[in-house]
Order: C-alpha cells, then sequence, then structure tokens
C-alpha cells in the first residue's frame, strides 16, 4: 500500500552558494563534508546517491538480471547538470582499448565537472571477480580456484594487481570479492565463490579485500548476505534460512572481512530472507553492519536491487516507495543506473513520504569517501598523468593491462590451485611417449579456461566482432607445446551441453588407438542460461552436462588409460566412473594461463598442491549438501540416501609424500578465555619439492545445539624441498571455537574437543588429534572475538 503524503509539501529553495571551507584539502574531512551537504539542493544531494550507465544496452542479452526491462534512457548533458555520484563500468560494457578507454573516461569526467555547479566528478566502478573485467585486461583463476589453493597472501598479491590495473586508467572501486560461502553445488554461481567452508570464504576474501585496498581501489564485498542460501539453488531465489545458519555460516566472512581487511564498500544481496528483502532491511544494513559491526563506508545497491523492491519482492508500491525503504534500511548508492534515487526521490522527500534526513546520511558516506579519494579537491586529478593531453586514438596500444608481471602471477595462482583428485595406479605424471589421444569439449576451446566475470566471456561473447584481448592458450595447445615429440590427436566428441552424440563414436575410436587418453570435460561459462556455469546457469543436478558423462562412459570402455581433466565451475558427481579412471585433475576455471598450468600437471613439471574448496559428490543427487552437517545430516540409519561425497572438503593429492608427527606438549585443560600453541611437523618424505596443506578443524562432541561433525579453524600451505622438514604452529585461542547457542548468543561452552590435524575434512584423513577440554564458565562473545587462528612455520634441518 502506498505511503500518503503529508499535508504540508516543502517547496525547493534557492541554491546556495558553491564556495566556502569544502574546497580546503587541509581541513577535517566531516568538516568539508558538512559544509559541502550544507550548500547542495535537494536534486544535487540526490545526484550524488546514483549512478549512470553510459552505453548499457536494453536490448538483446544482457549482463545484469533484468537489464531490458530495468533500463532508461538517460541524457547525459542533462542528468549531469546535477551532478554525479557514479560511473557504471565505463571499461565493462563494450570492448574498449584501455588506453582509448581512459581518455574517454577522463573525457566524461571533464564534462561532468563542467556540468555541475560543485565541479565534483563521479567515482568510477568496474568488476574485478576474476581480474579486472575490462578488454585486455589480465584474466585470473576465478575465486573458487582461489580457494583451492589455500593461499591467502598469493591472494591478496593478485588483488593488488587487479587493483592497480584499474587505478592507472581511473578507476576507483571494484565490485569483489564476493564472500557467498556455497550451500548447494546446483547455484550458478558456485564458480564466484570460494568455497563451502565460511573460515576459507573468510580468510581468502579479506586477503583479496586487502590487496584491493592497498592499491587505493575501494573493495566492496558482496552479496551482504544470504544469497548463496536461496532455495532449491535457483538464481534470486527466497532464503530460508535460520538464525544460526546466518550467523555460524552466512555472516562470518563478511564479519571477518569488515574488521580485518578494511573494506570501504559493501553491496547488498539480492536475496530476500524470511520475507525481508536485503535491500530493505535495516536490521542487517544499519543495525548489524554498520551498529554493531562498525562499518563506516558506503552501501551500493546490486544492480537494479532497489528497484526490485517494487518489480520484483512486490513490497514497494512505486519508485519513490522502494526509495523510501532502501534509505531507510542503509543503502546509499542506487547502482547501476538511477531508477528510484533521482526525479522520483526528489518528489517523495517534498511531499513528505521521504525524511530528507535519510537523504543526508547517505549524502554525508558517499562525499567523505569522494574526499578520501581526492574528488573533492580542487584541481584533483581525472586522468592518470601518463594520458594527460592524449588524443583518443593516439592512445590506443598505450596501456597495457596484460604484463609479464600479470601473467606469470596468474600461472602461479593457476598451478597452485590445481587439485588431483585421483592417481590410483600412478599413471601421472604422464610420460611424454606413445600417442596421447586429447577427447572432449573443453580441450580446444579458449573460452574454457574462464569463467563468467572474465570479459571475454562476460561481455566480449556478445561482440563476436572484436578480437579477445588476450592469449588464452587451449589445453591442447599447451599439451602440444609441453610433450613436443609425442604424437597427440584430437577429437571434440561431443558440445558441452548439445544433444548430437554423432562424435561420440569417432572420439573412442581414436582414444582406443592411443596409449593414453586425456579427457577434458567441464562448464561453459554464460549468464542467464547462456552456460552451464555462472549466474543465472542453475543446474538440475550435478551429472556432467550434456552427454559429457556419456563421451566418458565411451572412453572408458576402450579400454585405453583415461586420465580426467575437468575444468569446471563447480563439481559434479564421479561416482561409478572415479575407479575406472586412470588419473583425475580437477580445475576451477583457471584463467589465461591455466591451460599451460594443467599440461604442467600432467607432465609433472608442476607439482599438484590444489585442495578442493568443496567436496565432489559421489551421486548427482544428495544435494544440497556441504560438509558442515550434523549427525542427521550425515549418513545414517534413518534415511535410504547416503549424501557422503566422493572426494571430501580439503582433499588432494601430491606427487610426493608426507609424514605427520604431532606435538605431544599440549596442556589437557584450558580455560574458556585461555591461549595454547598447537603443532605438527611435517617432513616430506619423497624425492621431489610439494607443498602440503596442514589443516586443523575442531570436533565438539557434545554441545547445547548440534554442531557439524568437524569445522575448520585454521591451515597452512607448507611449501618442502625433498627430505625437509618444518614444524606448524597454531596460536589456538577457545574464540576459534564459538557458535551460536541454544539462547540466540554467540558463545564458547566448556567441555570436551578434539581438535584434529587432517588431510581433509573426513575422519579418515586426520593425522594427529589434541583432546582439550575447556573449563571454567560458559563465555558470550561477538564480532571482537578471535576470529584467525594464524599458522606460524619454522624451517628445521633438512634430512636425508
Amino acid at each position: 500500500m502506498a505511503i500518503q503524503p503529508a499535508p504540508q509539501t516543502r517547496q525547493a529553495d534557492p541554491p546556495p552558494a558553491v564556495d566556502g571551507p569544502w574546497r580546503d584539502p587541509s581541513l577535517d574531512p566531516e568538516a568539508r563534508v558538512a559544509d559541502l551537504a550544507a550548500r547542495m539542493t535537494l536534486e544535487e544531494k540526490a545526484a550524488q546517491l546514483y549512478g549512470i550507465w553510459v552505453g548499457a544496452d536494453a536490448e538483446g542479452d544482457g549482463v545484469a538480471p533484468h537489464q531490458n526491462d530495468m533500463v532508461d534512457p538517460v541524457d547525459f548533458e542533462d542528468i549531469t547538470t546535477r551532478g554525479l555520484g557514479q560511473l557504471t563500468r565505463p571499461f565493462g560494457t563494450a570492448p574498449v582499448d584501455p588506453g582509448v578507454g581512459a581518455v574517454s573516461l577522463a573525457t566524461a569526467q571533464a564534462r561532468i565537472v563542467e556540468a555541475g555547479r560543485f565541479g565534483i566528478p563521479a567515482l568510477a566502478h568496474e568488476e574485478c571477480l576474476a581480474g579486472f573485467t575490462a578488454w585486455g585486461a589480465t584474466a585470473y583463476p576465478v575465486p573458487l580456484a582461489w580457494g583451492a589453493a589455500w593461499d591467502p597472501e598469493l591472494v591478496a598479491e593478485m588483488a593488488h594487481r587487479i587493483g592497480s590495473d584499474m587505478r592507472s586508467v581511473g578507476v576507483h572501486q571494484g565490485l569483489a570479492p564476493v564472500l557467498d560461502v556455497v550451500r548447494d553445488l546446483r547455484w550458478g554461481r558456485v564458480e564466484e565463490t570460494i568455497g563451502e567452508d565460511p573460515y576459507l570464504v573468510a580468510t581468502i576474501g579479506t586477503a583479496y579485500v586487502r590487496g584491493l585496498e592497498s592499491s587505493g581501489i575501494v573493495a566492496t564485498l558482496k552479496h551482504f548476505a544470504g544469497y548463496s542460501a536461496s532455495a532449491g539453488a535457483r538464481n534470486l531465489s527466497p532464503v530460508r534460512a535460520g538464525v544460526r545458519e546466518m550467523a555460524d555460516v552466512i555472516l562470518p566472512p563478511f564479519e571477518m572481512a569488515v574488521r580485518e581487511g578494511g573494506p570501504r564498500s559493501v553491496m547488498h544481496s539480492y536475496a530476500e530472507i524470511d520475507g525481508v528483502p536485503a535491500a530493505a532491511d535495516p536490521a542487517l544494513l544499519t543495525g548489524l553492519l554498520r551498529d554493531t559491526w562498525g562499518f563506516e563506508g558506503t552501501v551500493v545497491a546490486d544492480y537494479f536491487g532497489i528497484g526490485f523492491l517494487e518489480t520484483l519482492h512486490k513490497v514497494a508500491a512505486d519508485r519513490g516507495d522502494a526509495a523510501r525503504l532502501a534509505l531507510t534500511a542503509g543503502v546509499d548508492i542506487e547502482l547501476p543506473t538511477v531508477r528510484s534515487y533521482g526525479d522520483e526521490l526528489v518528489a517523495a522527500v517534498r511531499e513528505g513520504l521521504v525524511a530528507e534526513e535519510l537523504v543526508d546520511r547517505a549524502l554525508r558516506r558517499v562525499l567523505l569517501q569522494k574526499c578520501e579519494l581526492g574528488l573533492l579537491d580542487p584541481d584533483g586529478p581525472a586522468l592518470p598523468s601518463v594520458l594527460k593531453g592524449v588524443d583518443p586514438e593516439q592512445a590506443r596500444g598505450t596501456v597495457d593491462l596484460d604484463p609479464p608481471l600479470n601473467r606469470a602471477l596468474a600461472r602461479l595462482l593457476a598451478e597452485r590451485s590445481c587439485v588431483l583428485l585421483a592417481n590410483p595406479e600412478g599413471a601421472l605424471p604422464l610420460s611424454g611417449t606413445g600417442r596421447i589421444a586429447v577427447v572432449g569439449p573443453r580441450a580446444d576451446d579458449p573460452l574454457a579456461m574462464l569463467g563468467c566475470y572474465s570479459f571475454p566471456s562476460h561481455v566480449g561473447v556478445l561482440h563476436p566482432e572484436a578480437p579477445t584481448g588476450i592469449e588464452v592458450p587451449t589445453v591442447m595447445e599447451a599439451l602440444r607445446e609441453e610433450f613436443p615429440g609425442t604424437g597427440i590427436d584430437y577429437a571434440q566428441g561431443c558440445d558441452v551441453d548439445g544433444t548430437d552424440a554423432a562424435g561420440i563414436k569417432g572420439a573412442a575410436s581414436l582414444a582406443a588407438g592411443a596409449d593414453v587418453c586425456v579427457a577434458v570435460l567441464g562448464d561453459r561459462a554464460g549468464l542467464f542460461g547462456r552456460g552451464t556455469s555462472g549466474e543465472g546457469c542453475d543446474a538440475a543436478d550435478l551429472a556432467l552436462p550434456g552427454l559429457q558423462g556419456q563421451l566418458l562412459d565411451a572412453l572408458l570402455e576402450t579400454g585405453t588409460p583415461v586420465v580426467l581433466v575437468l575444468v569446471t565451475g563447480r563439481t559434479y558427481a564421479l561416482g561409478g566412473r572415479a575407479d575406472r579412471l586412470a588419473g583425475c585433475v580437477q580445475a576451477f576455471f583457471p584463467g589465461e594461463e591455466g591451460a599451460a598450468a594443467l599440461a604442467g600437471v600432467l607432465s609433472g613439471r608442476v607439482n599438484p598442491s590444489g585442495r578442493l574448496p568443496l567436496g565432489v559428490p559421489d551421486g548427482p543427487g544428495g544435494q544440497p549438501w556441504t560438509y558442515l552437517q550434523p549427525p542427521l545430516g550425515r549418513v545414517n540409519g534413518v534415511s535410504n540416501l547416503d549424501p557422503t561425497p566422493l572426494y571430501p572438503f580439503g582433499h588432494g593429492l601430491s606427487y610426493t609424500s608426507f609424514a605427520w608427527e604431532g606435538d605431544a606438549d599440549v596442556p589437557a585443560e584450558l580455560s574458556t578465555d585461555g591461549e595454547t600453541d598447537l603443532a605438527v611437523t611435517i617432513r616430506n618424505t619423497g624425492e621431489r619439492d610439494g607443498a602440503e596443506v596442514v589443516q586443523l578443524y575442531v570436533h565438539d562432541p557434545v554441545a547445547q545445539t548440534t554442531r557439524p561433525e568437524a569445522r575448520l579453524i585454521g591451515y597452512a600451505r607448507v611449501p618442502l624441498a625433498a627430505g625437509e622438514s618444518r614444524r606448524v604452529s597454531f596460536r589456538f585461542h577457545p574464540d576459534l571455537v564459538s557458535f551460536t547457542g541454544a539462547g540466540g548468543r554467540r558463545i564458547v561452552e566448556p567441555g570436551d574437543l578434539e581438535l584434529r590435524f587432517a588431510t581433509s575434512s573426513d575422519v579418515a584423513d586426520v593425522r594427529h588429534t589434541v583432546r582439550l577440554r575447556l573449563t571454567g564458565p560458559e563465555r558470550t562473545v561477538d564480532h571482537r572475538r578471535r576470529m584467525v587462528c594464524a599458522p606460524s612455520l619454522d624451517s628445521l634441518v633438512a634430512q636425508s
């Protein structure tokens, strides 16, 4: 029901003077912003609270949900006379040479400065989920691959490089990282997540935030909150998570990132949680995020999320009502373009439907951020100095967003993210002799390496006339380079998700005549049903897409050893086939250097050290399931369905071997507010260098609410030369085992614990157990609790 207007309507005041103390960079930012806000008309205030999307197409295939329905025409020259808050995706909307794009962005900023009374540039934002989503920019591995690498420092380095490239062309804000925790593998956006465990997601995601912010780019946490817990794994489906699932699984990554990472922006989720859309939830966006956690940055709308309050959620009567709900909840900026926060908001304020104090609250946050970025300073630089005075066409080819340093970093991350799932007979590494049959729809397609937010997959596919902009070798090409003296033949076999089986027989015949077959299967990243993985590409089950399972069966029936290489955005069921494979390697859209990384793993040039950030299902059903299950969520005698994964969270093999020795010097008891060190010594007992991933889990045998069988609380990637040993210690604090108790408070409960050092979440993979009794009173803890179990590695004398 629409809110009725107040009896008295507010009339527009004459424009105040422009000049004042706000122009003085030496003054306190709060004083500058207060002075500037007082000089703005209501229209000018509102203009700082939205972006515009120049070049967004309302026809054809979009890159945002309901783009065709929600994009209204915008007159750039007219709308910028009021000023402008943000510019949406100046590089990520269409293929544009980076140098030309930088000059064009600077030109647009100059027009904005000239058009508005105050001469304030817009803040330019871009996607950066798997690298800067721009033509010609490095396509890094997707976030699920970051999780598979278990290497926060490397992810932070990548994020810094991404941010530096963005800043070099005039971008201010990046829409990443995604901190959603996987709850159902069928969800299309699994590839955008870091994994199924909140601690892994939190630590890797926080590292990305630190890296991006260290480059000067505003990091944006998304999607806050609950998005990944959608019912039935359908994109934008309602979320029915309970308070404990929210508190103990969904929220901790955001909590850690806000506290430890220093992000300056948060994006609200599309989700509705128990009937309340996140964009209209003041308890979430103000009460928890700001009042409890102390976040001081800006909250931006997910694209069209404010409009969806009216069109999809049906909780707003019209655009002005949607503005009221979102502003009240705490959404400061409408993205990607103006719909509710423009004339509709101004009218609603004047009619008494929206309090101007809400506009002022959001305006203060926006202007403080612009002040911090130097956008309020007189004669602030709008263009990178290297491009000043350059004609757009003269700038073509002058900016390199994919230099050798980036590619080397992309390859290292890709190599560390490859997971060796199985190698039962030691078929890997390949000998490089005889004939190799390379088969499968992902073997000779460069887009097989890229996720749905990499520019070539996200935007480039809509512009087939444009070149890719970066070199992306295929697995086929990389194998031929890796094995130059080996005969290598290729057959596609079938499409990724097609129904034509005509090529399967020929592919099997090719495999039958080879010494080994490398089957390269997996996903095609896309958007809104245009792929098998990606936003809006949810899966009905976890069988390999299309006829790829049929193709794999035909290859296995030939008797030729088959090494399966999976290049996917999620994990797929391998039960019934895994025990017939000679080997299996899993990669998650490993980026532009992913093929070289995979070829290196297959040849043995790279010793795999990746570990699964989510389990591999046995059967295609049994979902939703993650390893964070209480007893009744696991295999038991009261259901005929066994959800146990074929390969558990944390699993991964190596070409070398490791021995573990536990540290016996641990107290039997520890107070609920005490600390102690837990340690193991890892020795590389093989003949080649490698890296082990030490994982620390907690098992709580008896608690006042049901608890998972095991939950990750710490980890360390431990590189070891052949014969070398290292002692890995963790500083354990009981805050790390806190959970939401029966009373709804987060508590540390006294009682017995098992702290398990393991190679995966499976109890069969536990290498050392520490039994510890927590003593003393039950403690209530909050967001200020100890959240990180930081490891330290001590080098020991190498052993023969």
